[in-house]
């Protein structure tokens, strides 16, 4: 049964992507959870967790390997690790529901997606937060379900799965039908919500004409091994990809991540070459660039570098937003006192710096936020470009390290979320694929195939007002947790209560 939950769960997600199979995909496990110790319960949802983890990610083994030059056994094996981390939070999620079951036999099942979700937020902020495979993220296609999004955030679509297998157990237990009718009416009632949000969308205005640029630049070229010549070819490439994006009414221009070695604060000639030859395109076309570079600065005598999205405008001015939420083990090493060695074996970890700073660009006078890559799939992250009033979202990315895997599907369908929770289009330019660009109800507009060259342009409508989720963040986060905290605290006063009933009959006896 435990295996069956994992499995299923996997399916739900790219490449497979049977998104249905999200709205039964817990029965197995809960229904394996009837009258387990906690032990027992631990290890169940360990195993679920486990299947469905070593799907999803299969994967990661390939990049350490391929590009950190690890060897193919120590990369099965730093996979197995970060395997079995993830399925903790399953783990857990089985741990809490048996604690609590047996003082509240019923009322557990109403309690599970609470427990879910509580179990959600902590994979997205314990250690460093790894939110991939959340599985509200499975129903990025479910357009009317989609749109509970803007309220609760991702999280919400991941509380109604479970809440709507939580019932059907109920009725099971209880063999009572009126649970599961009553859920199963909720939920239809949230897709026919959702479908009406659909239906009346608020009218376009301020709309512009956005390109997205997808150069095609293979991963496995080092710019330091590559001639001038080749890196001028490309720079050039991607000129001409912003000339047809330029013809075709853009006047925003989106490089991705690393496309292009690019860095204006660099003194190198080759750098110097490519910001002046910039100047000279967004002044002839009056348009804006949005670009991938990787800039430097120095303190306290010690060389700084950060990964950049850096906004040119026609004016020649300058912003920069320096990527906060590094990918560990790829940008820097965490926790160094722990992980030091592994630096020792892989070449493949920079020394990237964080930012600090939610910096907004403009276009037009249109304030802007720009994520990215690993940084959209954390919710509350992109959140704050909205709260700090971003009109419409850019995210640049670099998925060229996963080739033709599931790991670029996957990463796209989490971008839809981000679209959906603040109610702002996105536009996705990606070095190998996928660049898209989506509405802010979740509809792709453009979308890129994988290992393509390709210029994606489309209106794009820039938007002031706040949805409840932009407005209010992770509220249903913070009551799962809470309600899971005293759930858990009156399922243990219950036990000392029993045992201290236990206690005194036999005292009496």
């Amino acid at each position: 049964m435990s295996v069956l939950s994992g499995l299923l769960a996997a399916l739900t997600f790219p490449k497979f992507g049977l998104f249905f199979l999200g709205w039964v995909f817990l029965i197995p496990l809960l229904f394996a959870l009837l009258g387990q110790r906690p032990g027992q319960a631990f290890g169940l949802g360990f195993v679920a967790g486990f299947v469905f983890y070593a799907i999803l990610l299969y994967w990661i083994p390939a990049v350490p390997a391929h590009y950190g030059n690890l060897s193919p056994a120590l990369s099965f094996f730093v996979f197995l690790l970060l395997v079995a981390l993830m399925s903790l939070f399953w783990a857990f999620f089985a741990l809490l529901h048996a604690e609590i079951s047996p003082f509240f036999p019923r009322l557990c099942f109403l309690l599970a997606p609470f427990i879910w979700v509580a179990m959600e937020y902590a994979a997205t902020h314990v250690l460093t937060g790894f939110p991939w495979g959340l599985m509200g993220h499975s129903q990025a296609k479910n357009l009317p379900f989609l749109q509970l999004a803007a309220t609760t955030g991702v999280y919400g679509l991941s509380f109604f799965l479970v809440f709507l297998q939580g019932c059907f157990l109920l009725s099971l237990v209880s063999r009572k039908k009126s649970p599961f009718f009553l859920a199963l009416a909720i939920v239809l009632f949230l897709h026919l919500w959702g479908g009406l949000i659909l239906k009346n969308e608020p009218a376009s205005v301020e709309a512009f004409t956005a390109g997205v640029i997808q150069g095609n630049v293979s991963s496995d070229i080092y710019w330091d091994r590559i001639s001038r010549e080749e890196v001028e070819a490309l720079f050039q490439e991607h000129l001409e990809l912003s000339r047809q994006a330029q013809s075709g009414g853009a006047r925003l221009v989106i490089w991705p991540e690393f496309s292009v070695p690019l860095c204006f604060s660099c003194p190198q000639p080759l750098y110097q070459e490519f910001k002046t030859k910039l100047y000279q395109f967004v002044q002839e076309t009056q348009c804006t660039l949005l670009l991938g570079t990787n800039e430097t600065s120095r303190r306290d005598g010690e060389n700084l570098y950060y990964n950049t999205a850096l906004c040119l405008s026609p004016d020649l001015t300058i912003t920069q937003y320096y990527k906060m939420h590094l990918v560990p083990f790829g940008e820097y090493t965490p926790y160094k006192k722990i992980f030091s060695f592994i630096e020792k074996v892989t070449h493949a970890i920079g020394d990237v710096t964080p930012g600090r700073e939610y910096t907004l660009h403009r276009f037009e006078g249109k304030p802007f936020g720009s994520p990215v890559c690993y940084e959209i799939i954390f919710p509350s992250l992109v959140r704050k470009f909205t709260a700090r009033g971003a009109r419409f979202l850019v995210t640049i990315t670099n998925d060229g390290w996963y080739g033709r895997s599931s790991a670029p599907y996957q990463h796209f369908q989490i971008a839809i979320f981000r679209a959906v929770e603040n109610r702002r289009y996105l536009l996705r330019a990606a070095t190998t694929g996928i660049s898209g660009i989506v509405d802010p109800y979740g509809r792709v507009v453009a979308r890129s195939s994988l290992m393509t060259k390709t210029v994606l342009t489309a209106k794009v409508s820039p938007r002031r007002d706040l949805s409840v989720y932009a407005r209010y963040g992770d509220f249903l986060p913070y009551g799962s947790l809470t309600l899971t905290g005293i759930s858990l605290m009156l399922a243990r006063v219950k036990r000392a209560h029993e045992r201290k009933k236990t206690r005194f009959r036999r005292t009496i006896v």
